[in-house]
C-alpha cells in the first residue's frame, strides 16, 4: 500500500545537498517548457539568480479593505519598483496600477468566498477565465488549494481546469497552499501539498515558511516553492524568514503584509529585495531598512 501519511524526515532521503538540474535553462525544472511560457518566467524570476520577489496584495477578494490596502493606489504603487512580480486581482489590476508598468503580474484567479463565511473559505472556484488572463497579460495564475479540506476535491479541480487552460497558451499557474484550523504548518503537509500539486503540474507553488526541515519541503518539490509572507511579524524576523528560506532552496518570496504593513513599507521593500537579490545577511538588511526609515523621517 502507498505510504500516505509518510515517516519522519531524517527516515527519507531528501538529497537536500544536492541541487536539481535545469539543462538548458535557468529555472529549477521549467527547462522543457515552451518558448513562450520561459519567457513569461523569466519576468517573473530574475535570471541571474532564479529567485523573485512577488509583492502580494490580493487580500481584499475575500478579506475587503485589509489593513494598509485601504488605498492600494498611495500603499502599493510607491513599491512597484522594487518588486519582480504584483500578485493582485483583476479588479485591482484594471482600475489601479498603470499600464505602463513593466513588472510580471501574477494573477488571482480563484475565489467565490468571504471572511463572512470562515466556515466555507475553502469552498472556492475559478474566478477568472483564460481569455481574461491573456487580456490583462498574466505572466502568472494563482489559484488556492486547500489540501486536507472538505473542498479539497473542488480545489484540486479548479487547479487542473486552470493548468490545462493556461498550457495552451504559455501562462504559468502557482498552487497556492491553503492552510486552515485543521491543516497543521508542518514540513510534513507542506511536502504533501507542494508536491501534489507540481505532480498534477503546476509550474510554481506557494507555501509558508517552516523552522524545521523545509529544506526537505523544497528538495521534493520539482518546480520553484516562493514563500508565503503570512501575517505581519517584526521587520527582523520577517527578513531573516526570507533568507532564511532562500538558503534552504526556496526561489523567493510572495510577501504583503510583511511589506505593506511595516511601519516604512519601502524601506522594508528595498531590504527584503537587498536578501532575495542583494546577497545581503538579515542584520545588514535590517540596518539599511533603519537607514532608509531615518532618512525618510
Amino acid at each position: 500500500m502507498a505510504d500516505l501519511d509518510g515517516t519522519q524526515a531524517e527516515q527519507k532521503q531528501y538529497f537536500s545537498d544536492v541541487p536539481q538540474e535545469s539543462p538548458g535553462y535557468f529555472l529549477k525544472g521549467s527547462h522543457q517548457y515552451d518558448w513562450g511560457l520561459k519567457n513569461r518566467l523569466a519576468k517573473v524570476f530574475n535570471p541571474a539568480n532564479g529567485r523573485t520577489i512577488m509583492l502580494a496584495f490580493d487580500h481584499g477578494y475575500f478579506q475587503g479593505p485589509t489593513t494598509g490596502l485601504e488605498r492600494v493606489d498611495q500603499t502599493i504603487l510607491p513599491l512597484e519598483p522594487y518588486c519582480d512580480c504584483l500578485m493582485l486581482t483583476r479588479g485591482i489590476q484594471r482600475s489601479i496600477i498603470p499600464a505602463s508598468t513593466q513588472k510580471a503580474i501574477a494573477l488571482r484567479a480563484s475565489g467565490g468566498t468571504s471572511m463572512a463565511r470562515p466556515d466555507e473559505l475553502s469552498n472556492e472556484s475559478l474566478a477568472c477565465s483564460i481569455e481574461e488572463a491573456i487580456r490583462l497579460n498574466a505572466s502568472v495564475l494563482a489559484v488556492q488549494v486547500f489540501i486536507g479540506s472538505v473542498h479539497e476535491r473542488q480545489t484540486i479541480s479548479n487547479l487542473t481546469r486552470l493548468i490545462d487552460q493556461a498550457n495552451r497558451y504559455g501562462i504559468a499557474v502557482m498552487g497556492v497552499v491553503a492552510v486552515g484550523r485543521e491543516m497543521a504548518r508542518t514540513a510534513r503537509y507542506f511536502r504533501l501539498a507542494t508536491r501534489i500539486m507540481a505532480e498534477l503540474g503546476a509550474h510554481i507553488l506557494k507555501c509558508y515558511y517552516t523552522d524545521e526541515d523545509f529544506d526537505s519541503i523544497t528538495s521534493c518539490c520539482p518546480v520553484p516553492i516562493v514563500i508565503a509572507g503570512g501575517k505581519k511579524i517584526p521587520e527582523l524576523d520577517a527578513l531573516k524568514m526570507a533568507y532564511n528560506a532562500c538558503e534552504q532552496g526556496a526561489s523567493g518570496v510572495d510577501m504583503g503584509r510583511n511589506i505593506f504593513q511595516s511601519d516604512a513599507p519601502v524601506p522594508m521593500m528595498r531590504a527584503v529585495r537587498g536578501v532575495v537579490h542583494g546577497g545581503m545577511k538579515p542584520d545588514e538588511a535590517y540596518q539599511m531598512y533603519q537607514d532608509l526609515k531615518a532618512e525618510q523621517a
